[in-house]
C-alpha cells in the first residue's frame, strides 16, 4: 500500500487551517491574522519540532476562534511523547488556552460559568488526538517489535540449522573414521602381507601399487575427517595451513627461550596432513609453556627412527608462578585427536627435571 506523500499531507493540512483561520477571523484584532498564519506556518515544522510547534499554534487561537493548527500540532506531539502525565498537560493547555477569553478582562461574572463550560469541552476535544497519537505510536512499537521478534526467530532458525548440519557433520566423520578408514587401513595390510608373499614381480607390483593407492586414500579420508569435525561454518581448515617450513619463524615469535632442533629425512614428502599436525603440536606446546610455566626455557626436536618421525617439545621449571588462567583443557584432547586420525600417538606428561613433555609420533608410511 503506497503512502501519501508527507509533503502533500502538510500541505493540505495548512490549507485547512488556512480555511479555519479564514472563516473565523476576527477583524478587531488586528495581531490575529498574524499569529493565524504563524500558527500556520508552524504545522510543517512539527515533525522536527513537535512541542515548539504546539506551544506556537497556541497564541492563535487563543486570540481567534481556530483550533485546527494546534490540534494537528497535538496529535503529532502525542505521536511522539511517552510520558503520558505530560500529555495530560499538554491536553489541558490546549483545552485552558482555547477556552479562555480574549481579551482575558472579559473573564468575570457569568462569563466564567460559560468558560468552565467551554474549558470541559475543549478537554474533551482534546482526548482525541491525544488518544489517537497514542494509538500511532502504539502500532509503530508494535510493528517495530514484530520485525525484530521475525528477525531473532530467522537467526534461531540458522543456528538450529547450523547445530543440525555440525551434528551431521560429526556423525559423518564418526562413521568415516570407525568405518571407513578401518576398511582401508586393512586393505592395506593386507597388501602389503601379499607383496611380501606374492612369489612374481607382476603380483608384487600389482599388490604394491594396490598398498600405495590404499595408503594414499587413507591419508585424504584422515584429512576429510578432520575438515567434517571442524565446527559448522569453521573454514579454517580450508585457508591456507601452516606447513614445517614455518616452524622456525613459529618458535622464533613464540616470546620464549626457545630452540629448535633435529630435521626430518624429506620434509617436502610428508603429507600436508601430518605437517599440519607436526606445526599445530609446537604451537599449542608453546602456548602452553607461556600460560603455565612463565620464564621456562623450551625446546623443540624434530626427529625420525625410521618407522615413524615426529616431535618433542620440553619445557624446563617455570622461573615465577603461573597466573590462574581459565582454560577448558581442549588443546591437548584435540591434538591427540588429530594424532589419533593419522594413525599416530601423542604422549604428554612431566619431564624428570620437574618441567613438561609433549611427544607427537606419526606412522612414516613413506617406505
Amino acid at each position: 500500500m503506497n503512502r501519501i506523500p508527507t509533503a502533500l499531507v502538510d500541505a493540505a493540512l495548512v490549507a485547512l487551517a488556512g480555511l479555519d483561520l479564514w472563516l473565523n477571523l476576527e477583524a478587531d484584532i488586528p495581531y490575529g491574522l498574524a499569529l493565524g498564519v504563524l500558527s500556520c506556518a508552524m504545522l510543517p515544522l512539527r515533525h522536527c519540532f513537535p512541542l515548539s510547534a504546539f506551544l506556537l499554534c497556541l497564541p492563535g487561537s487563543l486570540v481567534q476562534d481556530v483550533i485546527t493548527a494546534p490540534i494537528v500540532a497535538l496529535y503529532t506531539l502525542a505521536a511522539r511523547t511517552r510520558d503520558r502525565r505530560l500529555l495530560a498537560l499538554y491536553a489541558a493547555l490546549f483545552a485552558l488556552v482555547t477556552a479562555a477569553p480574549w481579551p482575558l478582562t472579559d473573564f468575570a461574572g457569568e462569563g466564567r460559568t460559560w468558560t468552565l463550560v467551554a474549558f470541559v469541552y475543549m478537554l474533551a476535544t482534546a482526548a482525541a488526538p491525544v488518544l489517537l497519537g497514542q494509538l500511532v505510536q502504539a502500532r509503530r512499537d508494535l510493528g517495530r517489535q514484530l520485525v525484530e521478534t521475525e528477525a531473532a526467530k530467522e537467526h534461531e532458525r540458522e543456528l538450529h540449522a547450523q547445530t543440525v548440519l555440525a551434528r551431521e557433520r560429526a556423525q559423518l566423520a564418526r562413521e568415516m573414521h570407525d568405518v571407513v578408514s578401518h576398511q582401508v587401513s586393512l586393505i592395506a595390510v593386507q597388501a602389503g602381507a601379499f607383496q611380501v608373499a606374492a612369489a612374481d614381480d607382476e603380483a608384487r607390483e600389482v599388490a604394491r601399487t594396490i598398498r600405495t593407492l590404499s595408503v594414499d586414500t587413507l591419508d585424504e579420508l584422515r584429512t576429510m575427517v578432520t575438515l567434517l569435525r571442524a565446527s559448522s561454518g569453521d573454514t579454517t581448515e580450508l585457508a591456507p595451513q601452516p606447513t614445517l617450513a614455518d616452524l622456525r619463524q613459529l618458535v622464533h615469535n613464540s616470546g620464549l627461550e626457545a630452540g629448535l632442533t633435529g630435521e626430518l629425512p624429506d620434509p617436502e614428502a610428508v603429507p600436508a596432513a601430518a605437517q599440519r599436525a607436526l606445526y599445530r603440536t609446537v604451537q599449542e606446546a608453546l602456548t602452553n609453556v607461556r600460560k603455565h610455566a612463565p620464564g621456562a626455557a623450551a625446546s623443540v626436536e624434530l626427529w625420525h627412527d625410521g618407522a615413524a618421525y615426529g616431535v618433542t617439545i620440553t619445557n624446563g621449571t617455570p622461573a615465577r608462578p603461573a597466573l590462574p588462567l581459565p582454560s577448558a583443557h581442549h588443546g591437548l584432547v584435540g591434538l591427540r585427536e588429530r594424532a589419533e586420525l593419522l594413525g599416530g600417538t601423542l604422549e604428554s606428561g612431566p619431564s624428570g627435571d620437574g618441567g613438561w613433555r609433549i611427544r607427537l609420533r606419526l606412522p612414516d608410511r613413506r617406505s
